[in-house]
């Protein structure tokens, strides 16, 4: 009952301790993705207010142009709508255009408006003289829209005009709409103006709450905490917000709104759990190892208590005993000495039995790059004899990396042999598939076999081991020259599908498969006894190296043949970094 309550406070410390880590690995997270979110906040908002800017400064520069006097004239109005409809459409404007004192639009660039702006926020103010600026939604076109109104003064300085461009949101927001966080800008009736996700716009922040509430004001998953300096939001308004977010804003007074920002707070709380759960895992490791030793020494207290009744009573039937005792050590010795003998004839076959595999390995791993470099060296002295110095030495150099594929391979069956294995990792299959086509391109043309091979024009990336997924492809590229020896036409063909699981296809134009079911055994081979090539280990050792990659391979017949097909697990490019 003690050691219960000891493993039970000890499990509570160590959950308060991993508890403790993980709030403060939280909160040390946290605080880098707040100011990520303050970055990523400020950048949104100075693109926003720079190209918000551009319209701005649009509007007073074009104020006082000369074109936009005397407009009653017809000829100068059409000159001044040129103008304006030049300037509409260089600076992607939904309209410029030009309003007398009492609101009536003189002439403009494109028609968009009723004809007479008066009682506009952004011309209202322009007729007091100041630069004005509003947002809404336009009536015809339904476009949200920034205008600014810039005031035109005549000679005696008073208001004659005013100078209107209305801006695109939507156009502005298509240059970083997704790019960054969830970021949207809130105006001060608590409307979602602009934003780059666009399930949020025109979402409502009703007074006195935190959240929004969308058009349809139906009601949505959300809450507010706050945890230390920081506002966290719990929502699930749609799969391209996050679902746990960090909330902060920033208030753009040259706008007139207020920036927001949600920052996806998973990977925060991903980190902050890997800690938690790293300290966890020590403290539960050292106590294992507190209690093990503990209980060992409880239980060898235990044992010797034990003994010692058994040697006293032992003792006292050592003399009855004495001449039984030497007896059975005397059998025990006959016993041992067997024992030994065949402990000896059992290491004697486990020698035999690796010395056996070390054979069918080395025999199979080496003998094609072995056939692979006769062939270059015959080229090579074909070059050297013509005098072709160039391909010689491409053929010496064929021949150098060969052999360096030689020591990788036999590395690896000696790593076999301790029961290593080589690392895996991300491979190019195609890179596999074109030193497999090379390493059998010399036997295959000797044979006047066609082979159908197009690399893929980007890397495709497995996972497994490049020596070993090579000599998987040898041998099947071989057994399908084998089938064919004697038919007359000879071809194969190897295709890479992509999908969940990358498949290569070896499909030949032979006589097919006589027993698929049994076609993967060891030593099962359909080729005449006693052929060097029919031991029957290739397509076994195959399938042994695709299954320790997680992978799969078949063979089946078709209606021109057999077709052996290798199904290997994608290695995307992020998961290797």
């Amino acid at each position: 009952m003690q050691r219960f309550w000891v493993i039970a406070g000890f499990l509570c410390a160590v959950g308060l301790l991993s508890a403790s880590v993980w709030s403060y690995g939280y909160n040390q997270a946290l605080s880098q993705v707040s100011e990520k979110a303050e970055a990523d906040l400020a950048l949104a908002a100075d693109r926003l207010s720079t190209q918000l800017q551009v319209y701005q400064e649009l509007a007073v520069l074009m104020a006082g142009h000369p074109v936009l006097r005397d407009l009653k004239d017809p000829a100068n109005r059409a000159t001044a709508q040129a103008l304006l409809l030049e300037v509409a459409d260089k600076t992607a404007a939904v309209d410029v255009f030009y309003a007398d004192r009492t609101g009536q639009v003189l002439t403009a660039a494109h028609d968009v408006v009723n004809g007479n702006v008066r009682g506009q926020a952004a011309f209202e103010r322009a007729m007091h003289g100041a630069l004005g600026s509003a947002h809404g939604v336009l009536p015809k076109l339904g476009n949200r829209i920034f205008s600014y109104a810039a005031p035109d003064f005549d000679a005696d300085g008073r208001v004659s005009g005013a100078l209107m461009v209305i801006a695109d949101v939507e156009d502005i927001e298509q240059t970083w709409r997704g790019s960054t966080e969830a970021v949207f800008f809130v105006d001060s009736t608590g409307l979602v103006f602009i934003s780059n996700r666009s399930e949020l716009l025109f979402w409502q922040r009703i007074a006195g709450q935190a959240g929004l509430t969308p058009p349809d004001a139906k009601s949505v998953e959300f809450a507010s905490g706050q945890r230390g300096p920081f506002e966290l939001w719990r929502l699930d308004w749609g799969p391209y917000l996050p679902q746990r977010a960090l909330h902060l804003t920033r208030y753009l007074p040259v706008i007139g709104m207020t920036g927001e920002v949600l920052m996806d707070v998973a990977p925060a709380r991903r980190l902050a759990g890997l800690q938690a759960a790293t300290v966890a895992a020590i403290c539960l490791a050292f106590g294992a190892l507190l209690f093990l030793a503990t209980e060992r020494r409880r239980t060898l207290a235990q044992a010797n208590t034990i003994l010692e009744s058994r040697v006293a009573k032992r003792t006292r039937d050592l003399t009855v005993a004495n001449t039984a005792l030497r007896r059975e050590v005397a059998e025990r010795q006959e016993a041992e000495a067997a024992l030994k003998r065949a402990q000896a004839d059992l290491v004697q076959a486990g020698k035999l039995s690796a010395l056996g595999q070390m054979s069918a390995g080395i025999s199979h791993e080496l003998n094609q790059p072995l056939m692979a470099i006769r062939q270059f060296a015959d080229n090579g002295s074909a070059f050297m004899t013509r005098g072709d110095q160039v391909k010689a030495g491409e053929n010496l150099g064929r021949i150098s990396d060969l052999a360096a594929r030689m020591a990788r391979i036999i590395k690896n069956l000696r790593a076999f042999a301790r029961n290593e294995s080589e690392p895996m990792g991300r491979v190019d299959l195609a890179q596999v598939l074109n030193t497999a086509v090379e390493l059998t391109e010399a036997r295959l043309h000797d044979e006047d076999v066609t082979l159908d091979w197009v690399p893929p024009n980007d890397p495709v990336f497995v996972w497994g081991g490049e020596v070993r997924l090579v000599q998987v492809f040898v041998n099947l590229i071989n057994n399908a020259a084998d089938a064919m020896v004697d038919l007359p036409h000879r071809r194969i063909s190897i295709t890479v599908n992509k999908g969940p699981r990358l498949r290569v296809s070896v499909c030949d134009t032979g006589p097919g498969i006589e027993d698929p079911d049994r076609v993967f055994e060891p030593f099962y081979s359909t080729k005449s006894v006693g052929s060097s090539e029919g031991m029957g280990l290739g397509l076994s050792i195959s399938y042994g190296l695709v299954q320790s990659f997680g992978g799969d391979i078949r063979g089946a017949n078709t209606a021109d043949g057999a077709a052996f097909t290798v199904e290997l697990e994608p290695c995307e490019k992020e998961q290797a970094a």
